[in-house]
């Protein structure tokens, strides 16, 4: 399989993007996750291809640009569809499906078809769920990092917190990820970036 290179994905992410500040945002976003990653990866080798992750990290949020309106406004009520929509973009691309994967299975800590009809989610009923080392090292690498207003890096302590909402089966979801990939060094990244660490 090819795997795109840092400049064919940015291309795509440009070819995509509504307008500068959206791609500025979505794109720097995907670059940090992808540093993430590349941190988890050099202190532990967990059976993942790094090309594959680096090219998984940069791809992940392509589908939020669909999510911009006219006005260059982004719609936080549909933002459960960025995975999907980004899966559609890829497929469209003709990238192979083990690329639009990284797309449609990172939100959260992976969405089931149960978690689809009891939430009610705007999401064709199906599992969302990362399953190869791959797909779960850039699902893990995503959460620490927001492209909230303004951006901010989120301590694993924080993110556990946060999913926590979501029930007791995703914070145990997202402990397991943190066992077997470990804590990210965010402390340099945040400084490096100018956003806060939460």
């Amino acid at each position: 399989m090819d795997i795109p290179t840092p400049d064919d994905i940015r291309a795509l992410h440009l070819k995509h993007a509504p307008h500068e500040e959206a791609f500025e945002r979505v794109f720097t976003h995907c670059e940090i996750v992808w540093q993430v990653a590349e941190h988890l990866l050099s202190v532990s080798d967990h059976g993942a291809d790094p090309e594959l992750v680096r090219a998984g990290c940069l791809l992940h949020d392509i589908g939020v640009y669909r999510l911009y309106d006219a006005e260059g406004r982004r719609d936080g009520r549909s933002y459960v569809l960025h995975g999907v929509l980004g899966h559609e973009i890829l497929a469209a691309e003709g990238l192979p499906e083990v690329l639009c994967r990284f797309s449609s299975c990172h939100t959260g800590v992976g969405l089931t078809k149960e978690d689809i009809l009891t939430q009610g989610l705007p999401l064709p009923p199906g599992d969302y769920v990362a399953v190869t080392p791959e797909e779960r090292l850039v699902m893990y690498a995503d959460k620490f990092h927001s492209k909230s207003t303004p951006p901010r890096f989120l301590s694993p302590e924080t993110y556990a917190v946060s999913v926590s909402r979501f029930g007791q089966d995703k914070a145990a979801a997202f402990g397991a990820l943190r066992a077997v990939f470990g804590d990210p060094d965010l402390d340099a990244l945040a400084a490096s970036y100018g956003h806060a660490l939460t």
